[in-house]
């Protein structure tokens, strides 16, 4: 009989459960604890019932684990130096999108040469979210496969739906279910009121289908997620992190009765893809919460070991270690100076609203 299925399928190999994964590298009750207490603090920021600006900083994805430990123990360090302004979520990106190709993520190709390694991918990037959260660092992730949140969500304290995939309607109804809050960026337009819109969806309770902690498919019915927030990330024509950008997107959360909870990426769009212009974008955002823009929750900074990117050579062991292989980023020194003037500034300003008001 002539074959009418998988027609396109080279092969298919089986891929260990979350529960198996678990059981391999395993969240002790502290972590659990310390990771629940984070989230709070991050929904609480959300909610505003936390003054603190999010600040979810880290490189553009992660491809070395061991160089992202390392700049997970300089960020610690540094987040609690700064715990009065700020609350410090580590960036740690394992998936990329991609408008037609390149390289997928960790997850996906963890040896970077197009052998697809899921299965290694997947539990590296389990190992290191312990690795790091055990360290008492919050972390965060888009969310781009439906699947793979099984595998790590239990050490998430964000994340986020990206421009890409936040009008799907897969990603909304997952969002619904997330136990963490989620942030939805604005169009690869610029335009916001398709995840204006995806917050509104993600609210309301909904069923998608999945796999449970063994493997097995099954239904998830959910609650709907409060802590939806929008992302402006900019657009392909203009940046959107100035005062009226912010204020029009406050406008429209507020006329869909939604909690005015926005977070400004300073990379991407906004940065012209420059990431020495992202220090421009944040100055600009500090300075309107600084003069009371109460919507603006946090941040995004795209920063690594050191400053720029690097294409993938054809042997990735001939990579830069500590430099971004997708967006450039800002170097540590440079991220440290940014964010201690951030602080300063946050200081400074509200001490003067408080003593003008």
């Amino acid at each position: 009989m002539q074959k009418n299925i998988d027609i396109r399928i080279e092969g298919v190999e089986p891929l260990a459960s979350p529960a198996t994964l678990a059981e391999k590298f395993p969240v002790s009750d502290e972590l659990t604890r310390q990771i629940l207490e984070s989230r709070q603090r991050v929904n609480d920021i959300i909610l505003g019932k936390d003054k603190r600006l999010l600040a979810i900083v880290g490189p553009c994805s992660i491809h070395d684990p061991i160089a992202a430990l390392e700049y997970a123990k300089r960020l610690k360090e540094f987040a609690d130096e700064v715990s009065d302004q700020l609350y410090v979520v580590m960036r740690t990106y394992f998936e990329k999108p991609r408008t037609i190709g390149g390289w997928k993520g960790l997850i996906l190709d963890p040896n970077m040469d197009g052998s697809y390694d899921i299965q290694g991918g997947i539990a590296t990037a389990r190992k290191l979210l312990i690795d790091i959260t055990s360290l008492g660092l919050p972390v965060g992730c888009e969310m781009l496969d439906p699947i793979v949140p099984q595998y790590i969500d239990e050490m998430l304290s964000w994340c986020s739906i990206g421009a890409r995939t936040t009008e799907s309607q897969t990603h909304r109804t997952l969002a619904s279910g997330m136990s963490v809050a989620v942030g939805f960026k604005n169009s690869t337009s610029g335009e916001y009121a398709t995840a204006v819109n995806a917050i509104k969806s993600a609210r309301q309770s909904a069923a998608f289908i999945g796999i449970d902690k063994h493997g097995n498919s099954a239904i998830y019915r959910t609650t709907g997620n409060d802590c939806g927030h929008l992302i402006l990330r900019g657009g392909d024509h203009a940046p959107n992190y100035y005062e009226e950008d912010v204020e029009a997107a406050a406008k429209l959360m507020e006329k869909l009765a939604l909690p005015k909870a926005i977070i400004v990426d300073c990379s991407h769009a906004n940065s012209r893809k420059d990431p020495q212009r992202q220090r421009r974008v944040l100055r600009a955002v500090v300075d309107q919460v600084v003069w009371g823009r109460n919507e603006i929750k946090g941040f995004m900074l795209e920063s690594n070991l050191f400053s720029g990117c690097q294409s993938i050579p054809e042997n990735p062991k001939d990579l830069q270690y500590g430099v971004s292989v997708t967006d450039g980023c800002i170097g540590w020194d440079d991220t440290v100076e940014t964010l201690n003037r951030v602080c300063n500034a946050l200081r400074k300003g509200r001490q003067e609203l408080e003593a003008y008001v």
